[in-house]
């Protein structure tokens, strides 16, 4: 499907009630997802406190969470796809507000950190598939801003969340966190109900491939957990090393097996489509900037610049807020221009705006270009799922939206445990790493090359488009 001509004048159609709706639905679905997921990192300390444990012994919450949702995702989208989308939502959306209710109910870690990756593995059915539900209800003319809008509200839930879980864990219980999700699941199951038609790939046999998924889900559990633990275990230690070794194994496996079955989990020609591949690289590596600015920017505001957590959280709203209203406004860049050209300019603002930040000292104005990194990112994440979308097959867009977000989440965790090793390299010492500004903004500046190289990909594919039209499946 390619792309809609650029500079075209006709004005696309105005959206119906019923349309709104149905971007409500699976806006609401991720911004369920996206929060809770940053919502509870601000309450580790207050969970350690009432079970009487370390915040260290906590990590698993946040990290199992993580490689249940990253591992299978691109499971969870590809049993939409043959299953129906709607169908796949609401079930995701279902578990997640039961396993909701069991967190919430947990009375030690065990439990909590057990009920977590299962709700996890509920939002890897979830996160997938609301903008496949969107992409399926739109013409190519409105795609665009329909699906920039449902990663608006994605990116407002990565705003909200620290503050919803610190507001609710302060003054209410950390249980609240949990429970919270409840309504907000209610509410978008019944717009899904009511206004989502069903979608799948009519043509596939409903058989699933479960050596696929075993071995995909396998070799990514692998791979992110040994860079999850690197650090902690040592790079060259032996169960770090298995584990890449493992994960290396399982994936190869997973390719041999997808090349052979008659109902493969993924279509490996998605793989050979040189447009989605260069695009799903440059958003990924969009991601993997913004998390290594989330992470390190965290620290120098705290450690180095001594705010409080209300303070650096404040400046952080800059850098949502920029992400969030860069998201919001990218489908109406795509409505006149080609995706991949807003995006490297976004990717290429950002990674201007990140050797600036390493450099501006008023608090003010490193405010201001906090925001401005987040425009360039936010133009990244959002244009990357409009443009793979644009790429694939009605009947595969689930299976590549699982496989788009996968390489975003595998990549950004990669970034950030390489970036941990290298900070403190660069510092001379682990201990005084966190507080080491010099180094803090040493590593900044190099997280400005991906997003250069990003922008430099996106523009030899623009620029093959031009001279040879669009790019075939």
């Amino acid at each position: 499907m390619a792309s809609r001509t650029a500079g075209s004048d006709r004005a696309p159609a105005r959206y119906s009630s019923r349309e709104r709706a149905v971007i409500a639905a699976a806006a609401l679905s991720m911004f369920i997802v996206q929060m809770d997921w940053f919502a509870l990192n601000l309450t580790l300390p207050v969970i350690a406190r009432d079970f009487d444990t370390s915040v260290t012994d906590l990590q698993w919450l946040v990290s199992g969470y993580m490689l249940a949702l990253g591992a299978l995702m691109i499971a969870g989208g590809r049993l939409a796809d043959l299953w129906g989308r709607r169908k796949v939502i609401l079930v995701g959306l279902a578990g997640f507000a039961v396993v909701s209710v069991v967190c919430a109910a947990a009375q030690n870690p065990a439990w909590l950190i057990t009920a977590r990756v299962v709700q996890g593995a509920a939002a890897a059915v979830v996160f997938p598939v609301a903008v496949p539900v969107v992409a399926s209800r739109f013409d190519q003319a409105r795609l665009a801003r329909a699906v920039s809008t449902v990663l608006a509200f994605s990116a407002v839930g990565t705003a909200v969340g620290p503050f919803v879980g610190g507001v609710l864990a302060e003054h209410v219980s950390w249980r609240a966190v949990f429970l919270v999700n409840v309504p907000l699941c209610a509410a978008a199951m019944a717009l899904v109900l009511r206004f989502v038609r069903e979608s799948r790939d009519a043509a596939a046999v409903r058989q699933v491939d479960v050596p696929g998924v075993l071995t995909v889900a396998g070799g990514l559990v692998c791979v992110m957990l040994a860079f999850d633990r690197g650090e902690a275990w040592g790079w060259a230690s032996a169960r770090t090393v298995l584990l890449m070794a493992a994960g290396a194994v399982l994936l190869a496996l997973f390719v041999l097996l997808e090349a052979r079955v008659r109902n493969p989990l993924i279509d490996l020609a998605l793989f050979r489509n040189g447009a989605f591949d260069v695009v799903t690289l440059a958003g990924s590596l969009s991601n993997a900037v913004y998390a290594l600015i989330a992470v390190l920017a965290a620290l120098y505001l705290q450690q180095v610049r001594g705010l409080s957590p209300l303070e650096a959280g404040l400046v952080f709203l800059a850098l949502s807020g920029g992400s969030g209203g860069a998201s919001y406004w990218a489908g109406r860049l795509a409505e006149r221009w080609r995706a991949e050209g807003p995006m490297a300019a976004g990717m290429l603002t950002s990674g201007v705006a990140l050797l600036v930040l390493t450099w501006v000292q008023p608090l003010g104005w490193y405010t201001v270009v906090f925001a401005v990194c987040g425009v360039g990112v936010g133009l990244g994440w959002s244009l990357t799922n409009v443009a793979t979308q644009s790429y694939v097959q009605e009947r595969d867009r689930a299976a590549a939206s699982g496989i788009v977000l996968t390489s975003l989440v595998l990549l950004g965790a990669v970034a950030v445990a390489v970036a941990a090793s290298v900070l403190e390299v660069v510092s001379g010492a682990a201990s005084t790493a966190g507080a080491d500004g010099p180094a803090i903004e040493a590593v900044l500046r190099g997280a400005s090359v991906p997003a250069f190289a990003g922008a430099a990909g996106l523009l030899v594919l623009l620029r093959r488009r031009v001279h040879h039209g669009p790019t075939g499946r």
